[in-house]
């Protein structure tokens, strides 16, 4: 597929920087610019659709992370909610043949994760907490308007992880605290959460590829088309911690802190991507060793 202009909002983000060197790799042609647009200004957005007039949007732009969801809610929905049907909208309205990439979230899972088995793209939709809420909303708002004519492909990722994350995320929470021991910066004891939870990680960097070839295919796509993006193997939450620990060389105390407990924690998540695979020829290639060393490294050069 053939594709002029792609935009991206949300391209300061975590994922927004990984993607961006992703895409200009993938369609060396394409004129590729952040979005920079306060989605929840519907004036805004259709201006900046209407002036660029893009083949493709990638729409990141969120409040991604879980706890910033929790504290501040009317936020959430505005901007998860909200801003999302604002980008559908807008391009339905002013480029209809645009296809729309939104990045919607395995959160949206929610309890059909106690099931206890890999999920498929057919699952119920059941969200524990606000961020997983609103994505599953918005997620559900956007296929419902492919029936409208929005060319809207719905990415469902998995947790992802790589340089340049917040430490509000696990692994470089972890991280950023085994660099500082290491550095002799914090005492070797370790402040964390649930460690027996079992999580399907990614790289963000394959992350990234399915979304580049999502826009490559999009022409063999569905509209509405609803794709997950996993690895399909669980890992435990410590030994993730462990890993790292091992990998830097130090050993530290473990303390639980009540206030990274989530009451609502789901003992074990796991995605079935096949239909990716399937459709896309896509499969995560980075180890996960890698991926690790290199987050504990981007957390020691900092």
């Amino acid at each position: 597929m053939t594709l002029r202009t792609i935009l991206v909002t949300g391209a300061s983000g975590f994922v927004g920087r990984a993607l961006l060197p992703v895409l200009r790799q993938a369609f060396p042609h394409a004129d590729i610019r952040d979005a920079a647009v306060d989605i929840t200004d519907a004036a805004a957005v259709a201006a900046t659709i209407a002036a660029a007039r893009p083949d493709a949007v990638v729409h990141l732009a969120a409040v991604a992370a879980p706890g910033d969801a929790r504290a501040d809610p009317a936020k959430a929905w505005r901007v998860n909610l909200g801003g999302s049907l604002n980008v559908g909208r807008a391009i339905l309205d002013t480029v209809p043949e645009c296809t729309m990439l939104f990045v919607s979230s395995s959160e949206a899972y929610g309890a059909s994760f106690r099931s206890n088995t890999p999920l498929h793209e057919r699952e119920v939709l059941a969200p524990l907490g606000t961020y997983g809420a609103t994505k599953a909303a918005a997620d559900l708002a956007l296929g419902a308007m492919a029936a409208e004519g929005l060319r809207v492909i719905r990415a469902r990722p998995f947790n992802h992880t790589g340089p340049g994350q917040s430490d509000t995320y696990v692994v470089p929470a972890f991280a950023g605290q085994v660099a500082r021991i290491a550095a002799g910066l914090q005492d070797p004891v370790m402040q964390v959460g649930a460690l027996h939870p079992l999580r399907d990680f990614l790289d963000v960097r394959d992350v990234c590829a399915a979304y580049a070839t999502i826009l490559a295919r999009a022409d063999t796509l569905t509209p509405g088309t609803v794709l997950n993006i996993a690895s399909g193997h669980m890992r435990r939450i410590g030994d993730i911690l462990q890993d790292l620990l091992d990998a830097a060389g130090v050993t530290a105390e473990i303390r639980t802190q009540p206030a990274r407990l989530r009451a609502t924690d789901i003992a074990e998540v796991c995605g079935d991507a096949s239909l990716a695979h399937r459709l896309l020829d896509w499969q995560p290639t980075i180890p996960w060793h890698q991926t690790l060393n290199d987050v504990l490294a981007d957390w020691k050069s900092r």
